[in-house]
């Protein structure tokens, strides 16, 4: 059992927190560590720190289909900022939320939903703005925002930052708690070599991006879809027995933009998937081993940007949920059946082989396709259009499997399809030296911590 005898007059200001979770070992441990070397606070090192401004100002938000980028805590992952799922709004609403705005160097630190990661705001779009559940941290000129935002990251600063959520359903941290987070204070040698390892590591996150993006664009090219650009065409007729075929009356379904990129396939001798490409039945009975060991991915543990599975959960076999019924095997490619979430696609690599799965994706495998080019179909027009189409439902809106057998892929030659492969592997690989890099530069920060050596008394 763990516990801890706090006095009261140990109870941390501002706070005077009482509950037992606040004063967890662990918790109290990284604190008296941190106050064993010469450390400042957030507060100290920062010209300023902000969240949103007035809550009331959320009710002046119109969400528009372009625009000025408007993340979330949700885009504010380890290390980086995550576009694929922002939002936009226009410029009288950016200027209404001024106070929101993220501006090159600043460090992100999420105070809401996954609470602690941090990022750097680096090679942003020329404007951007964000929620409350950001805190947006401008640095005084002498403290490193990339040895700021590893730190962060890192056991000593995210231990800090999990302590702090108050909230019975929701829970979050409120700006003023960010304000005393204890930051150690770090020669100029220890700041170099941390900020080279970010640096690395960033560079080869972008990496990843740039292959994966030439890997996608020969898949278009080969297949003419390059520069696709459906009409916007409002109304079509359709015949009864169209209808009938699919048992759909919804107009979104007939949208002519589907028929334009079907009509745009038809050259490369289109094939149901389900003639070509394995969906694999969800049937592994995890309580059936009850004690064993299992990993558990879930929608949010995929990196949608490039197709990777980013972390997942440990589970026993008695501890797994009624939907965990796939078991993964190396070369797979998962795709979320729900709408909104479509594009939380993945390639399963060797360490998730044997994993479990929700049902809320498909399993796809095959032998006419590489499994690369199965990703890469699947995150792209190609299919993402025709799943979006298929969508229904009422409460939760999916794509059914046997709307599977009308999704229609086409024939990729074996040489384009090792082609697009390469790069993908080479894109898988870049982002994996990114995720090691970054683990390398908060391992230097921990064990310089830890060892108490080149630290200095004054920034």
């Amino acid at each position: 059992m763990n516990y801890s005898t706090i006095l009261k007059s140990q109870l941390e200001e501002p706070s005077h927190r009482l509950d037992a979770e606040y004063y967890q070992p662990q918790y109290l441990e990284v604190v008296e560590q941190i106050k064993n070397v010469p450390h400042t606070t957030l507060e100290s090192i920062s010209s300023s720190l902000r969240s949103f401004g007035a809550y009331a100002l959320t009710n002046q938000i119109v969400w528009k289909e372009s625009g000025i980028p408007f993340i979330t805590a949700e885009n504010v992952k380890e290390g980086l900022i995550d576009y694929t799922s922002q939002r936009y709004i226009d410029a009288d609403v950016d200027r209404i939320l001024s106070k929101s705005r993220v501006y090159e160097n600043e460090v992100l630190l999420s105070m809401s939903g996954k609470v602690g990661d941090a990022a750097i705001a680096i090679n942003i779009p020329n404007q951007l703005n964000s929620n409350q559940d950001i805190v947006k941290i401008k640095l005084k000129s002498d403290f490193s925002p990339y040895l700021l935002t590893v730190f962060l990251n890192c056991k000593y600063g995210k231990l800090q930052v999990l302590r702090l959520p108050v909230g019975s359903v929701q829970q979050h941290i409120f700006l003023w708690q960010t304000k005393s987070l204890l930051i150690p204070k770090f020669s100029n040698e220890i700041t170099l070599k941390v900020e080279k390892l970010y640096k690395k590591s960033l560079d080869q996150h972008e990496q990843g991006s740039l292959l994966y993006a030439q890997a996608e664009n020969i898949l278009l090219d080969t297949l003419g879809l390059k520069e696709f650009n459906p009409k916007n065409i409002n109304s079509c007729i359709v015949n009864l027995s169209d209808v009938q075929s699919v048992n759909r009356l919804d107009a979104d379904y007939f949208q002519p933009k589907y028929a334009e990129l079907i009509n745009q396939l038809t050259k490369f001798n289109l094939t149901p998937l389900t003639k070509v490409i394995n969906n694999v039945t969800a049937k592994f009975n995890p309580l059936a081993h009850p004690d064993q060991q299992f990993r558990y991915v879930e929608l949010a543990d995929i990196d949608s940007t490039i197709g990777i599975i980013n972390h997942c959960s440990e589970i026993t076999g008695k501890e797994a949920p009624s939907r965990a019924k796939r078991l993964l095997k190396e070369g797979d490619v998962i795709v979320s059946s729900i709408e909104g979430s479509l594009n939380k696609t993945a390639l399963v690599e060797k360490q998730y082989d044997g994993s479990l799965a929700s049902t809320g994706f498909f399993q796809l495998r095959s032998s006419k396709f590489l499994p690369e080019v199965i990703l890469i179909m699947a995150k792209s027009i190609i299919l993402q259009m025709q799943l979006t189409r298929e969508c229904a439902g009422t409460i939760l809106t999916a794509v059914p499997k046997e709307s599977l057998n009308r999704i229609l892929v086409p024939e990729i030659k074996i040489g384009v399809q090792k082609q697009i492969a390469s790069l993908v592997q080479e894109s898988h690989l870049a982002r994996q030296k990114s995720k090691e890099l970054l683990e390398q530069a908060k391992k230097t920060v921990e064990d310089m911590i830890e060892k108490g050596t080149l630290l200095e008394e004054t920034l």
